[in-house]
Parts: structure tokens; sequence; C-alpha cells
């Protein structure tokens, strides 16, 4: 099966698994998505007073195309905020 986990070992003698230094990755994803949600919200919003009057289903259509796609760059930005650690 797997390897078992490293580990350091400590001047009295006791094992200890090592600590990761947190990355400044994390933050600034949060801060990236938290940014993305906040200018896709308003992008749907500007958009949406333009398509008053649309038959229901197209607007319907919208706003559930809309509701999905901004997942789209969510994939890349966490692989970005998960790998390395500079």
């Amino acid at each position: 099966m797997g390897r078992a986990a490293r580990r350091h070992r400590h001047a009295a003698g006791v094992d200890r698994l090592p600590v990761d230094q947190p990355s400044w990755r994390k933050p600034a994803g949060i801060f990236l998505i938290l940014l993305l949600i906040v200018v896709w919200s308003v992008a749907v919003a500007t958009v949406a007073e333009r398509i008053r009057g649309w038959p229901w289903p197209l607007e319907a259509l919208f706003f559930v195309v809309a509701g999905l796609v901004w997942i789209l760059p969510l994939r890349p930005l966490v692989r970005w905020m998960q790998s390395g650690s500079s």
C-alpha cells in the first residue's frame, strides 16, 4: 500500500510529524475567489436589467447559465492555491 508518513526525530526521542509552513497562496486564492464572485454578481445584475422583458424561458436559461459559468475559473484557481508553498 502507501508509504508511512515521514517523521522527524525530536531531541527527546519522540517522533513528530513535520509541520509545513502556511502558504500565502491560500489567503490570496480566497481573496481572488471572493473578488470573482463580486465581479460576476455585478456583471450578471447589469446584464439582467437589459434582458428584462424577454420570454421567461429565456430569462430562466440566462440565469441558469450565469449561475454555473462562474464556477469554470475556480478549478485552475484552486489547483494553483494547492500547488507549491512559494
